[in-house]
């Protein structure tokens, strides 16, 4: 017998038809957007919040953090994300002005979370550069309270709390590394959350990051640019991203606007440039890849700034449609932000 969709079952009615199912969604939260050392009018050190959940939980199930720029506690706290409901940490590479935001992150957990459960932090593993150092996101993690150690602060904290960790923040962090390669890998995953990553040229043991999820996916370049450090070459673009991105939703990148090029009067070093994504050919990279929306993070320089550290702008400051004007030179007919802290973007699955 066919059954109606109101149902009386002992004086209860089940409305089996308006019974609604949560529906995935992504959400990809730019927490901060200077490009590079400098500061300019606060904005934060680069980073960018991956969320996965459902519509009953707002995105909230699955925590993710790529780079962890300057301030990046104080931008979570703004989106209402404690420090201590993050999953993971990933890094892109261990400049400063991407990692120094760990320090305040890791201390702010060991006084409130050292119970657990331990943070994991994604990265390269030591990576030796040319020039005889090595990029090493594991010393950086095992030292991250050492300052505090040493001044006697840990100690004093402790006398306060004994219940927090003897041997201070870096005990809460679990470093996971991996070697990049020229193919993508899964790097770390949880139920259908996955994340993979791939290496990429700019400093030794730089990767990016692509992030899957039912709701949609999203790429996560970093300060990625093309194996040839200078011209001539076909773009400025990383090859290794422009695999990663196929078929993508989103994709994150840090940019640098061809007004900084050597051919301006900014100044600007030739080979900082050259290492970074112009605006221009990321707008092509997207288009031939199928993204369907490109955010602009890492802005050299920023909106409306009229120097780029100790570099002059040319014409006193750069606009929004500036950027946009130089990606749709690239041929990107796709949704273009260009990056402002906390600028957001949310995808829902149909």
């Amino acid at each position: 017998m066919r059954l109606p969709l109101g149902i009386a079952l002992a004086g209860t009615i089940i409305c089996i038809g308006s019974i609604a199912q949560a529906a995935p969604c992504l959400d990809v939260t730019l927490t901060g957007t200077q490009g590079g050392p400098p500061v300019f009018k606060g904005q934060a050190g680069a980073g960018t919040l991956v969320r996965f959940g459902d519509s009953d939980t707002g995105c909230n199930d699955i925590l993710l953090q790529f780079d962890t720029g300057r301030g990046t506690t104080q931008q979570l706290s703004k989106l209402g994300v404690p420090v201590g409901k993050l999953n993971a940490v990933f890094f892109t590479h261990v400049h400063s002005d991407h990692s120094e935001g760990l320090i305040d992150m890791a201390q702010l957990r060991w006084h409130f979370n050292s119970v657990g459960p331990k943070l994991d932090v994604v990265c390269s593993a030591d990576s030796a550069s040319p020039a005889g150092h090595s990029m090493s996101c594991t010393k950086y993690a095992a030292a991250i309270g050492d300052s505090m150690i040493a001044s006697g602060e840990m100690a004093q904290r402790l006398l306060e709390n004994p219940r927090r960790l003897a041997g201070g923040p870096a005990e809460l962090l679990n470093v996971m590394t991996f070697l990049p390669e020229d193919d993508a890998a899964v790097v770390w995953s949880s139920g259908d959350v996955k994340v993979s990553a791939i290496k990429s040229t700019h400093v030794p043991g730089h990767a990016s990051y692509r992030v899957d999820t039912p709701a949609g996916s999203v790429v996560i370049g970093g300060d990625a640019g093309n194996d040839a450090l200078k011209p001539p070459r076909d773009s400025s673009t990383s090859a290794q991203v422009e695999k990663l991105a196929l078929g993508a939703d989103i994709l994150v990148h840090s940019v640098i606007h061809p007004v900084m090029g050597p051919d301006g009067s900014s100044g600007f070093p030739p080979p900082i440039y050259y290492r970074q994504s112009t605006a221009t050919d990321l707008g092509s990279l997207s288009e031939r890849t199928g993204v369907k929306h490109l955010m602009l993070t890492h802005l050299i320089p920023p909106l409306g700034a009229p120097q780029q550290g100790p570099y002059p702008i040319e014409g006193g400051g750069l606009t929004e449609v500036d950027y946009i004007d130089a990606v749709r030179d690239g041929g990107f007919q796709g949704d273009v932000t260009v990056g402002s802290d906390l600028a957001n973007y949310r995808i829902t699955a149909e």
